[in-house]
C-alpha cells in the first residue's frame, strides 16, 4: 500500500474533531484535497469558492466519500477582494485552511501586485482576529517564495531562505523582460508569504499561525470528471498527450509533493498535538525531474511509450532542504513511513487520466498553478 493511501488519524487534537474548519478555493486541486483528509480525520468542513452552483459536485463527491450528506458545505464568495469579504465565512469555524493565491506565471510588477494582493489577504486574516472561534490558521506559500530552482546550482534552505533573487531580478529595468522568465511570479509569492508574516509579527493574533510551503504537486485527482487535472498533475497529462511540452521544458529540475501526504501536513500544522505555531512548514517529498516522469509513465504504460512527450534532459536537484519537520507531522498523523515516492505520485496521476479518459471527458484548462 502507498504510503499516501495510509488513513489519517489524530490523538488529542489541538482542535477538537468534529468543529468546522474553513478551507478557501475548495474547488481547486490543493484545497479539494485539504477539505477531503479534514473530513477523513472527522471535521466538518465549509469550502469557498466563486460560484456555488458551478461546484456543487463537491457537495456530492464528499457526501459520497465521507458519512453521507451535512459534514461539509459550500460557501460562495463571488469576490474575495470585495469589503469584509471574509466576514461570514470565517463565523464560528476553529480553523482556517487558505488556498487562494496568485496564479499569474507572467506578472512583471510583482511590488504593485503583492500590495494589491495583501489587502484582501490580509483581510482573511483580520476576520479571523475578529471571529474569536479562530483557533489555528494555515497560510499557503510556494517553494519559489524560498528560492530559483536551478538543477546546476548546490544550495542549502533553511526556514530563514527567502526568494531575493527572484525580487532583484523582476525590480531590475536594465533586464529585458523577456529573459527575467518568471521572477515576477516568484518575486511576487515572497513578497506577499513575507507580508503576511509581517501582519502576523505586528498584530499578535491569538491564533496559532504558520505557512506551508508547496513545490511541485503530483498524484491522484479527486474528481477527473469534474476537475479535469487541474494545476501541476494537469502537467503529466501533457506529457502523457504529447502537448505543451515547450512549457514542460522550461521546468526545471526540483522537488515534489504527493497530493495527499500535502493535505495531511496541513491536517497536522492545523490540528495536530502538540500545538504547531509560527512555523514555515516545507511540504518537499522527493525530487524529481519531467524526464523522470515521464521515463516512469513509459515504463508503467509501455504501450503508451511512444505516444509520450520526451521532455529535455536538465540534469537533477541538488537543493538540500528542510523538509524533516513537514515529515515529522505526516507521520504524527499516522503515516508512518513519511513521504510517498516519485513512483507511487506518478501512478496515481495517471491513473487519474485514465479515468478521465475512460469518462469520455476532455481536460478542464486550468492554469498549471491555480489553486
Amino acid at each position: 500500500m502507498s504510503p499516501s493511501n495510509s488513513k489519517i488519524s489524530l490523538t488529542n487534537p489541538s482542535i477538537p474533531l468534529d468543529s468546522l474548519i474553513l478551507v478557501t478555493g475548495c474547488n481547486g486541486l490543493i484545497a479539494s484535497h485539504v477539505a477531503d483528509q479534514f473530513l477523513s480525520a472527522g471535521y466538518r468542513v465549509r469550502g469557498t469558492v466563486r460560484s456555488a452552483s458551478k461546484t456543487s459536485y463537491l457537495t456530492t463527491l464528499y457526501s459520497h466519500r465521507h458519512q453521507g450528506p451535512g459534514r461539509f458545505e459550500l460557501f460562495e464568495i463571488p469576490d474575495v477582494t470585495a469589503p469584509n469579504a471574509w466576514d461570514d465565512a470565517v463565523r464560528g469555524v476553529a480553523g482556517i485552511v487558505h488556498c487562494v493565491g496568485a496564479t499569474d506565471l507572467t506578472t512583471q510588477e510583482p511590488d504593485k501586485a503583492a500590495k494589491k494582493e495583501l489587502e484582501w489577504q490580509v483581510g482573511l486574516l483580520e476576520a479571523a482576529k475578529r471571529e474569536g472561534s479562530v483557533k489555528s490558521f494555515v497560510f499557503t506559500s510556494s517553494a519559489w517564495a524560498v528560492w530559483t530552482p536551478d538543477a546546476s546550482k548546490k544550495v542549502t534552505l533553511t526556514e530563514e531562505s527567502w526568494n531575493e533573487e527572484a525580487i532583484a531580478l523582476a525590480r531590475d529595468k536594465d533586464v529585458d523582460p523577456k529573459k527575467k522568465g518568471m521572477a515576477g511570479f516568484m518575486a511576487l509569492k515572497t513578497l506577499v508569504e513575507q507580508g503576511v508574516w509581517d501582519w502576523v509579527k505586528r498584530e499578535k493574533p491569538g491564533f496559532a499561525f504558520n505557512t506551508v510551503l508547496l513545490d511541485t504537486v503530483l498524484g491522484e485527482c479527486l474528481d477527473p470528471k469534474n476537475q479535469g487535472i487541474p494545476s501541476t498533475p494537469g502537467m503529466v497529462h501533457w506529457i502523457w498527450e504529447n502537448k505543451h511540452m515547450a512549457i514542460i521544458d522550461l521546468m526545471e529540475p526540483q522537488w515534489f509533493v504527493d497530493c495527499v501526504d500535502m493535505a495531511k501536513v496541513y491536517v497536522a500544522a492545523l490540528a495536530s498535538s502538540p500545538k504547531v505555531d509560527r512555523e514555515r512548514l516545507f511540504a518537499f517529498g522527493g525530487r524529481y525531474s519531467f524526464e523522470e516522469v515521464a521515463r516512469l509513465l513509459g515504463e508503467m504504460f509501455p504501450e503508451r511509450k511512444e505516444k509520450l512527450g520526451k521532455p529535455k534532459r536538465k540534469g537533477w536537484d541538488q537543493t538540500e532542504v528542510p523538509n524533516q519537520r513537514a515529515e515529522e507531522l505526516l507521520k504524527r498523523v499516522g503515516q508512518k513511513e513519511g513521504w510517498t515516492r516519485l513512483e507511487e505520485s506518478v501512478r496515481a496521476n495517471a491513473e487519474s487520466i485514465l479515468v478521465l479518459e475512460r469518462a469520455g471527458v476532455k481536460n478542464v484548462p486550468q492554469s498549471a498553478y491555480a489553486n
